[in-house]
């Protein structure tokens, strides 16, 4: 570890999370001690903290109380569940009821709150807010999961990634924190051969220590490194992190053979937590102080061991705004095996997840997917979307309004669409309020939607 990099990670990265009132550094020592618990001790850590947050949320969260009241538990008295199995007594939290009760699901409390969204590739919309807490945890696990593979805060990163969160936010002071962290983000929404030149140059330029970004993206500047002869194996690279998307064998290798270094694996969501990590040794870790991951077949009854299942979260450390049995839509399958590193911590042993597309221009430009999805899950009154791209010159977007969805955005969202791709191509928005899910095979791994007698409006793009 090079001097700025203890610098950065004992004393500039502690002061700013402090400064933020964040207590990530004391939330990560802890993090660090109790991954070596044996499985039987973390899981009576999980009762403990589920007990905790359910108490806590009985008396303070409108919508907990009146849930429990229902069920006729009483939590409030420090009495609460006798093991991790009477979680499955408490009914699911899906989206659309994150919708209807948000005022409800705020704690009473009143403490400051992060207004979060997510969409993604179900196609369905969700506002949510965080607490101070929550942000610790989660900013935590990601930093222990970090150090488990050689790196650390200060370690000069390179993050591909499209988020308007992180884009939008390139003000001074965005700008100064990551020269002081030695972070350099590089949009990955754009994918044409002189943007992956561009990238690939950059990469050269900084010699980072790490990557971190989507699969789909460093595939694509992995490949086109291959087919211009330009070498990245020679850079130093310790470990490339991907998340947002299923990681795919083949994926896996063509990064790890082109950068020269391992590929480490995350999953998790703004609203759900972060979830998992993959160790040196190949266990995906659940952040099992953290989080409670059931997984449930279509009748949300548990799986047999080995079968995949829709991941069920409840966030131990989201009192300010519970996500209790939360239904992520992803599915997974657990692994029943130990991990060779050591860690106690539980492992899946397979990932399907949904997976995020590419969509194309007139002049063949490779564009993320969720460049377009970003435009649209933000939008107040929207219920749920689907973007499909029938050619290259027509893309259509289908949108499930709700009362008080200002119609006059269809304009808007084309011409986001536009300034996105700045490229010719054919658009169109439709809406319908009969756009209906795709009912979830056994093996399902995504929520597709289908339309009913759509109209439609087309605006070409110049």
């Amino acid at each position: 570890m090079s001097v700025y990099t203890r610098f950065t990670s004992s004393l500039l990265f502690p002061l700013h999370e402090r400064l933020k009132g964040h207590s990530t550094v004391a939330v990560r020592r802890e993090l660090e001690r109790t991954q070596w618990l044996a499985p039987q001790q973390l899981a009576e850590l999980q009762l403990r903290r589920l007990n905790q947050l359910l108490q806590d949320a009985q008396r303070h969260v409108p919508y907990v109380r009146v849930m429990l009241a229902g069920l006729g538990l009483d939590c409030s008295g420090g009495d609460g569940l006798r093991e991790l199995a009477d979680l499955r007594r408490l009914p699911f939290l899906s989206k659309a009821l994150i919708r209807e009760h948000t005022a409800g699901l705020k704690s009473e409390r009143g403490r400051p709150l992060a207004r979060g969204n997510t969409g993604g590739s179900s196609g369905e919309p969700l506002i949510f807010f965080l607490g101070k807490e929550r942000v610790s945890h989660d900013v935590a696990a990601k930093w222990r999961a970090t150090r488990w593979w050689g790196v650390d805060i200060g370690d000069p990163e390179m993050v591909v990634w499209g988020s308007p969160i992180e884009l939008g936010s390139q003000d001074r002071v965005r700008w100064l924190r990551d020269r002081l962290f030695r972070t350099e983000l590089l949009p990955a929404f754009e994918m044409s051969p002189a943007k992956l030149d561009g990238f690939i140059a950059a990469i050269r330029r900084k010699r980072p220590r790490m990557l971190f970004g989507y699969p789909s993206a460093l595939s694509l500047i992995a490949r086109h490194a291959r087919e211009r002869g330009v070498a990245l194996d020679d850079l130093g690279l310790k470990v490339v992190f991907v998340t947002s998307e299923r990681l795919y064998d083949e994926q896996r290798a063509l990064i790890t053979s082109t950068f020269g270094c391992p590929v480490a694996n995350g999953y998790g969501g703004r609203d759900a937590g972060f979830i998992a990590h993959e160790c040196p040794a190949g266990g995906m870790h659940l952040t099992a102080e953290d989080v409670i991951v059931e997984l449930v077949d279509a009748a949300g009854q548990p799986v047999p061991a080995g079968q995949a299942g829709e991941i069920v979260v409840t966030h131990l450390a989201s009192r300010d705004f519970p996500f209790i049995r939360y239904r992520t839509g992803d599915v997974a399958v657990l692994d029943e095996r130990s991990c060779a590193c050591g860690r106690g911590l539980p492992m899946l042993k397979e990932i399907q997840g949904r997976t995020t597309d590419f969509v194309v221009s007139a002049d063949g430009t490779v564009m993320h997917g969720l460049a377009l999805i970003y435009i649209l899950r933000d939008l107040a009154g929207l219920r749920a979307f689907k973007v499909v791209q029938h050619s290259r010159l027509r893309t259509e977007v289908l949108l499930v309004p709700e009362a008080g969805f200002d119609r006059g955005l269809s304009a808007h969202i084309i011409e986001a669409s536009k300034s996105v791709s700045a490229r010719r191509w054919r658009s169109s928005c439709s809406s319908s309020s009969r756009l209906r899910r795709k009912s979830r095979a056994s093996s399902a791994t995504s929520s597709a939607m289908h339309s009913e007698h759509l109209k439609e409006s087309r605006i070409q793009h110049a």
